[in-house]
């Protein structure tokens, strides 16, 4: 019985301690970067759709409001989107020395939250331009946090906009 005992508890699994859930050691600002420009470009097609006259067809009026619910579903999500892989890079990447190192940093974050939530919020290109922005001041940081130097390449997607990337 005691035997039995110390065997279990010497084969007791134990708590693993990690800075992330798998500490796989993979983050990249650039999914942030990507959902934001999605939120700039709902808003511009939400602006752009054509409201059906009073006494449009009814089948006008349906694919003006499918049009329109599709758009605000695809911006809530990737605000929310951004928000998240933002949360995870600051929960489980930056560490002490890096809020030290960049006294902004806690700031910026919170940027990117409050922003997130405005672009859910409102139909408002400048809202989602300023969450993007909020993006790329985290990416800077993030970036310099391992050394490496970035640039601001043209996103290369419909709805322009540049990404913060490696040079």
């Amino acid at each position: 019985m005691i035997l039995s005992r110390l065997a279990k508890s010497a084969l007791a699994p134990r708590v693993a301690h990690a800075h992330c859930d798998i500490p796989c050691g993979i983050y990249d600002p650039y999914a942030a970067q990507i959902a934001a420009l999605t939120c700039i470009r709902m808003n511009q097609l939400i602006q752009g759709l054509k409201k059906p006259a009073a006494n449009a067809p009814d089948q006008e009026r349906e694919v003006y409001m499918a049009s329109l619910g599709r758009y605000i579903a695809a911006k809530e999500e990737h605000a929310e989107l951004c928000k998240r892989e933002i949360r995870v890079i600051w929960g489980d990447y930056f560490r002490p020395e890096h809020i030290q190192a960049n006294p902004t940093l806690h700031d910026k974050v919170f940027q990117v939250m409050k922003q997130g939530s405005r672009v859910r919020q409102n139909v408002d290109a400048q809202a989602a331009q300023d969450l993007l922005k909020a993006v790329q001041d985290v990416a800077e940081i993030f970036w310099a946090t391992k050394n490496v130097k970035t640039t601001r390449k043209p996103s290369n997607q419909a709805v322009g906009g540049e990404l913060v990337v490696p040079a």
